[in-house]
């Protein structure tokens, strides 16, 4: 029996060429398609969308900014470095070299630290005890006060502060007011709350919720007194543990131990060194830099 074989279909040359043209019709209709849309809706949304990328003095990371508080006009281009310190060359600020210190600092010839351009001190008048929480003196504030202004420079003061409330934090103020007994100053009183992790600390395991009504509750009674206030802050608390939209109206002092100051908000002294080497010191002491806008210089 003879056998039957199929004959093959012969495919078309043309069909390649229609599924070709096919593919690329597609191709150009979408791309056509997203042509039209809103750039909005062609890209993928900003993961970072609104926020700054910043070092928080461990690492840098993106956070969302304060809505009512200014950002700094400092800039990194604005510094260089002379004799082995920071200087400021922009021209926005007049610029004033000063020291803070503590009764750490002892035997200081002041006239000497004018001589090197020492132009202010902010001086610790007392501290909270981070165990029990008691208020005690700075046994040389009264000593370092005279010999500042005996030669001839400005000073500001700083309390060490532990307070967990408001009304510690207005105890406080209302302890430097009566040790300052109506003493002239020419910078700002600070208030400078700072963690303690030994054991025993009143604040080891502070969660922070309190810290700007503390600040705040102590600036206001300092400036009701006729003393300009301020808060001194690290990077840390700055962005993390402070609602700075309530310190707008005080000195805000920031740590930064770098070669400029990278802090994004705006703030008046920087502390730039907690080891210096300063004439008229026989032990290292902290640097700072003041920037005084030039509109309020004149």
């Amino acid at each position: 029996m003879e056998t039957m074989t199929r004959k093959k279909r012969k495919r078309s040359p043309l069909l390649p060429l229609v599924l070709v043209a096919a593919a690329t019709l597609t191709v150009v209709l979408v791309l056509v398609f997203r042509s039209l849309l809103p750039a909005a809706q062609r890209e993928e949304p900003d993961p970072h969308a609104g926020q700054i990328y910043v070092n928080d003095g461990a690492n840098m990371v993106w956070l969302t900014p304060h809505e009512n508080f200014a950002v700094s006009p400092l800039h990194r281009w604005q510094f260089v470095t002379l004799e082995e310190q920071p200087w400021y060359v922009g021209s926005e600020f007049t610029v004033r070299r000063g020291v803070d210190l503590s009764v750490f600092q002892k035997n200081v010839d002041w006239a000497k630290a004018a001589e090197s351009g020492v132009e202010f001190a902010v001086i610790r008048l007392g501290f909270r005890g981070y165990g029990k929480g008691a208020l005690q003196p700075d046994n040389l504030f009264d000593s370092h006060l005279d010999g500042v202004h005996a030669a001839g420079i400005d000073a500001g003061v700083y309390f060490f502060s532990q307070a967990l409330t408001a009304e510690e934090g207005r105890e406080e103020a209302q302890y430097v007011l009566e040790r300052l007994n109506g003493r002239e100053l020419e910078l700002p009183v600070y208030f400078d709350w700072e963690p303690i992790s030994a054991e025993d600390s009143r604040t080891n395991g502070y969660d922070y919720a309190n810290l700007t009504d503390s600040a705040v509750a102590f600036c206001q009674t300092i400036q009701a007194a006729g003393y300009q206030a301020g808060v001194y802050i690290n990077r840390q608390q700055g962005y993390y543990h402070y609602d700075l939209s309530r310190l707008a109206d005080y000195s805000l002092w920031v740590a930064d131990y770098n070669s400029y100051p990278d802090f994004y908000y705006r703030f008046d002294m920087w502390q730039y060194s907690a080891n210096g080497q300063v004439d008229g010191f026989d032990i290292q002491v902290d640097q700072n830099l003041l920037f005084v806008p030039k509109n309020a210089a004149e």
